[in-house]
């Protein structure tokens, strides 16, 4: 049973939710997002509060359920707020620079990597080792920070790589002689 599904959304100040049929609209000072419910969780508006509830007691909708109150959470957010997600860079050389609206990373590959920012997303750097990338739905933003990440994950023996702010990564012992 979910515990998290069982809270109604207040829809935050600021921010105007409608809910059409299966799909839930926010518009707030932001933009705009959507998101369509699974056709076996039933969700309505009242008294300024989203309710989302299974439509029967089956495994499949009670386990789409807390995921569903979840999404409309985080689009009213999104709306809102905002998502951010901040990556840091480490190793001799390792640097990051915009190039218009392009992300260009030096990772000490024979080549500049250069990474095209997705349509609502917003990056930027601040220092060469910092990168931040926003936006509005958080699946996206998390999305193109693990892309980049992706270029050069943080190895095990000198932590050198792109890692997200605050990620702590184990490290191995080298060789001994």
């Amino acid at each position: 049973m979910s515990r998290i599904g069982k809270k109604p959304v207040a829809v935050p100040q600021g921010v105007t939710a409608t809910v059409d049929g299966q799909t839930v609209t926010a518009k707030g000072p932001k933009g705009e997002l959507k998101f369509v419910v699974n056709d076996e969780v039933l969700v309505r508006m009242e008294n300024g509060e989203i309710s989302v509830t299974p439509r029967d007691q089956s495994k499949d909708a009670r386990s789409k359920w807390g995921m569903s109150r979840t999404q409309v959470v985080n689009i009213l957010t999104g709306v809102k707020e905002g998502f951010e997600k901040k990556l840091e860079i480490t190793g001799v050389g390792y640097r990051a620079a915009m190039q218009g609206k392009n992300l260009q990373l030096a990772l000490g590959f024979s080549h500049d990597v250069v990474y095209q920012a997705p349509e609502g997303i917003t990056i930027s750097v601040g220092k060469p080792t910092e990168i931040t990338v926003a936006g509005l739905d958080k699946q996206q933003v998390g999305q193109v920070a693990a892309e980049i990440r992706e270029y050069r994950p943080p190895e095990p023996y000198k932590g050198k790589g792109v890692r997200y702010a605050g990620e702590r990564i184990v490290r191995k012992e080298g060789k001994k002689k």
